[in-house]
């Protein structure tokens, strides 16, 4: 059973939830996980491939979109199913990822947002309705 814990970030800036998301694929990345960042969106997806380009001037996260790249280190997607099992998903999309069996651990991404934070919410208790204990971590 996957480990989830929803990262709480403290502002409503949206640019801020990406960064975490960079932030946090870095560190699992680094930690010997695969990696899958799933985006709301295919514009949102080119945004974090950017983003992961300039992220860090003196480190480089090898990722790619997973159209391009499926067993990149760090992949981006939306719905796909990922190459690699038991590895971490960082969900930025409004809902559950329909592969959250296959990840060993689960991070969502919460910012201040209205919406933001009621999609969120929805998240938790669906991932309580189905058995899970999910984790708030203030970032």
């Amino acid at each position: 059973m996957p480990r989830i814990e929803f990262y709480v970030l403290s502002s409503s800036d949206a640019a801020g939830r990406l960064r975490a998301a960079c932030q946090l694929a870095l560190k699992a990345w680094s930690a010997g996980l695969p990696v899958f960042v799933r985006g709301s969106d295919e514009a949102q997806c080119g945004e974090l491939d950017e983003m992961l380009w300039q992220f860090k001037a003196e480190r480089f996260v090898p990722h790619d979109l997973h159209r391009d790249a499926p067993l990149s280190p760090v992949a981006l997607g939306i719905d796909e199913v990922p190459s690699t099992e038991q590895g971490v998903l960082i969900n930025l999309g409004s809902s559950l990822s329909p592969h959250v069996e296959r990840f060993s651990r689960i991070i969502e991404i919460v910012n201040q947002q209205p919406e933001q934070l009621s999609a969120c919410r929805e998240n938790f208790r669906t991932y309580r309705q189905r058995g899970y204990d999910p984790q708030r971590v203030e970032l």
